[in-house]
């Protein structure tokens, strides 16, 4: 199942946000915060994520095409993945993908989708 929004912002411009882990409590609503043994998305890189409710979770990357995609399991479930398509020079579209079972989970994909989208559109300073 998936939940995609468009971005007026490159796709180069866009995967430090979903790539990189200081940037995952600024758009995913159920991450307040991140440790891991690497700065940003790699395959067979392991950290915790601190959910909504306080509870840390472990969580290891299982996939990555750089650029464009990445793939995780979080507390051993594989879990959502996450894509970045050029539209063209100057537009793209990120992607969540979830397995079935959480379907009610896009609801929260498409509030962190739109969070991404307002920070790769603002301008710098603001």
């Amino acid at each position: 199942m998936t939940t995609a929004v468009e971005v007026a912002a490159p796709a180069a411009e866009v995967w430090p946000l979903i790539a990189r882990f200081d940037q995952w409590p600024a758009w995913g609503p159920s991450i307040t915060a991140v440790e891991a043994d690497a700065d940003e998305v790699a395959p067979g890189v392991t950290g915790r994520v601190r959910t909504a409710v306080g509870v840390w979770l472990p969580f290891e990357i299982t996939e990555v095409v750089p650029g464009r995609s990445w793939d995780w399991r979080v507390a051993g479930i594989p879990a959502t993945g996450h894509r970045v398509d050029p539209i063209d020079d100057r537009r793209s579209r990120v992607t969540f993908l979830t397995p079935w079972p959480t379907a009610p989970y896009l609801t929260v994909l498409a509030v962190a989708l739109r969070r991404i989208r307002r920070l790769a559109t603002r301008t710098p300073g603001s």
